[in-house]
């Protein structure tokens, strides 16, 4: 999963990030006036101890007179100790806030990740694709950037797991998945979509540049007790054309995959509709 990704993702799926920066910043100044306070204080009275000693000091002052500065001077170096210890006290609770926020961060980033993760293949789910597609429509409807919508389906895949058991089928999927994540660059992004559907979204991607991924992206064959189970699938490309909606490139991408997959009549026999 590439920074650039994370960079993306959509604020509806962050909803509590804005809350969690608001926390931040506030422990930050919490911390920062302690600090200061804290300095002031003590500087003050450091200076007024000083003082005191020096007319303490001085030979002419009554005797009388040194044993009040005398008491005044540890009354305030009790002052300044009780001072530390608040201030120590400030500290503690402080990094205690600060634990509890970094808390809350995994358990939101936790969240986060569940909302946009397929747990079985690691790629990113059709929730998070939908958001990220719309996002890179109105990228390209502003620049006029090529943007391309590239689905695959595994061919067979229900006679896969009769065959082989369905724990070969989720071995498959995620065989397939390991391979998408790295033939694409890291500006694009692979998704599951559902079952043995899959999509990459290729901003900046013309059809030389697909034809490419493609030839990178096959052969793939997956071992299973120790058995290798050739992989194919049929797929269909789609380029974004201007003033159209990430809906709409998406159905069409999602009719272009279901023609390829009729016309696919031979078994693993790879199909790419244009």
């Amino acid at each position: 999963m590439s920074n650039q990704n994370l960079d993306l993702i959509p604020p509806s799926l962050d909803p509590g990030q804005e809350q969690l920066a608001e926390e931040h910043s506030r422990i930050d100044q919490q911390d920062s006036w302690v600090r200061k306070y804290s300095v002031f204080v003590s500087l003050l009275l450091t200076s007024a101890i000083v003082g005191l000693a020096f007319l303490a000091l001085r030979q002419n002052t009554e005797t009388s007179f040194k044993l009040r500065l005398t008491e005044a001077i540890f009354g305030l170096i009790a002052l300044i100790i009780l001072f530390n210890v608040y201030t120590l006290r400030q500290e503690i609770l402080i990094k205690r806030l600060r634990t509890q926020l970094f808390d809350k961060h995994n358990q939101f980033y936790a969240l986060r990740t569940q909302a946009m993760i397929d747990p079985l293949t690691g790629l990113y789910n059709r929730r998070f694709a939908e958001q990220r597609l719309a996002a890179e429509v109105a990228r390209s409807e502003r620049a006029g950037h090529p943007l391309g919508v590239l689905m695959l389906d595994i061919s067979n895949f229900k006679q896969i797991n009769e065959t082989y058991t369905r724990a070969a089928g989720d071995q498959v999927l995620q065989g397939f998945a390991t391979r998408l994540s790295r033939v694409i660059r890291g500006s694009d992004l692979a998704v599951r979509l559902d079952g043995d559907e899959f999509l990459i979204l290729l901003p900046d991607c013309t059809a030389d540049q697909l034809k490419r991924v493609m030839g990178r992206l096959s052969p793939v064959q997956v071992e299973w007790n120790g058995q290798k189970i050739p992989v194919t699938f049929a797929a269909a490309w789609k380029q974004y054309e201007l003033g159209e909606r990430s809906e709409e490139i998406l159905a069409r991408a999602e009719q272009a995959l279901a023609t390829a997959k009729r016309t696919n009549s031979t078994p693993h026999v790879e199909t790419l509709a244009l």
